[in-house]
């Protein structure tokens, strides 16, 4: 019986891991599904096109500069992607005319990615540029040189399939709302994350603590950069695509959202340095400060709840910003030492900056946490935000 047992558990686990496994993928192919049709797509038109523009019989290389692409230039701007895409060109040019020289072969390959490179360089330093001229080159490497004499003809089938794929994107685009949405989901956990441990070292006094969430906030940039990115493609493809004109209104609160956690991920890294200190000095401290860096990670966390409802996102963090802003002032009650003095400083700052984010404009903002300095009483936010700080 007790083998028996242990063969049915296995076997229920089995299933269940089977069929969580079978749901990654459904979600996989239903998130990676559109790139792939865009692909596939470019391809068989970038085929088509050099076969009735340029009369090639077999023209594989216009194709394999349109996948190449395809996925590159989606979503990007649109300097990127005319540095991607003519970087593709420039890669198969100058390659095709080192391989007649040289011949084919490891050194061979490995002199004309280095060339075909430098070429790039010498052109334009985009890294994108520089990057698809080698893998460009790498192409060109794998012909045979006494069937493929030099011509202009797979550089023009590289400007072609790179223009096919961005015909593609700009009348197939993604959705950028989507695409800004994902971005903006890391950048604002990042930052909420080094706030909450901030004020987790500060309660602890653990300098071990406070040393992490230092580290968190100093890598605060990154994710923010890729909401930034993310939202300039997202710009282009609203601006540029008839069929996703539409969203150019919904990206309004997630551009002044990047701004905002821009400028407050600066001052959570003083922030968090000014725990560090703290920390370092310990002593007592005071307790509504920790309770402000929280609010601050609550204010956060607020934007997080859906963007696309704009008012009540801004009254959450709105709430949670002044409260944070009036915690850490009424700390300085019971103690002003310079360390102390300086958190403070840094959470009210914080708040300002979200403040914006949420809509205000700098003078509203100033004005608005200058009156509410000090003030208590309960957040009365959304029903969600209230259950955030149950």
């Amino acid at each position: 019986m007790a083998i028996a047992g242990v063969l049915a558990q296995a076997k229920r686990e089995g299933i269940a891991v089977t069929k969580r496994r079978a749901e990654l993928a459904r979600i996989r192919l239903r998130a990676g599904m559109w790139p792939v049709i865009q692909t596939a797509a470019a391809a068989a038109l970038a085929w088509s096109a050099a076969s009735v523009l340029l009369g090639h019989e077999r023209p594989f290389v216009a194709a394999i500069a349109a996948v190449i692409s395809v996925g590159a230039v989606a979503g990007q701007t649109l300097r990127r992607a005319a540095e991607w895409i003519l970087g593709v060109a420039v890669g198969l040019a100058v390659a095709d005319l080192i391989m007649l020289a040289i011949g084919t072969g490891p050194v061979q390959t490995g002199v004309m990615v280095g060339l075909a490179m430098t070429a790039a360089l010498v052109i334009r330093s985009g890294i994108m540029f520089v990057t698809e001229a080698g893998v460009s080159a790498i192409l060109v490497a794998g012909l045979d040189p006494t069937t493929h004499g030099v011509s202009p003809d797979r550089f023009l089938e590289g400007l072609l399939g790179g223009g096919v794929a961005l015909a593609v994107a700009a009348t197939f685009p993604s959705n950028p709302s989507l695409r800004v949405q994902k971005a903006a989901r890391p950048a604002l956990e990042d930052l909420a994350g080094a706030l909450r441990e901030s004020a987790v070292a500060l309660i602890a006094g653990d300098r071990r603590l406070a040393g992490e969430a230092l580290y968190k906030a100093r890598h605060l940039d990154e994710s923010v950069a890729r909401l930034r990115e993310e939202l300039d493609g997202g710009y282009q493809i609203a601006r540029y695509s008839p069929a996703r004109r539409r969203h150019l209104g919904n990206l309004g609160p997630y551009s002044a959202v990047a701004e905002g956690l821009d400028l407050a991920s600066r001052n959570t890294r003083v922030l968090a340095r000014a725990v560090v200190s703290l920390v370092h000095e310990r002593g007592d401290v005071p307790e509504r400060l920790p309770e402000a860096i929280l609010e601050l990670a609550l204010a956060v966390e607020a934007f997080g709840s859906g963007l696309e409802q704009p008012r009540r996102v801004s009254g959450d963090v709105r709430c949670f910003a002044l409260g944070a802003a009036s915690e850490a002032t009424r700390s300085l009650e019971t103690r002003s030492d310079l360390e102390t003095s300086v958190l403070v400083g840094q959470v009210r700052s914080t708040a300002l900056d979200l403040l914006q984010a949420a809509g205000m404009d700098p003078t509203e903002a100033t004005e608005t946490l200058r009156r509410h300095a000090g003030r208590t009483g309960p957040c009365t936010g959304s029903p969600e935000s209230r259950e955030r700080v149950a």
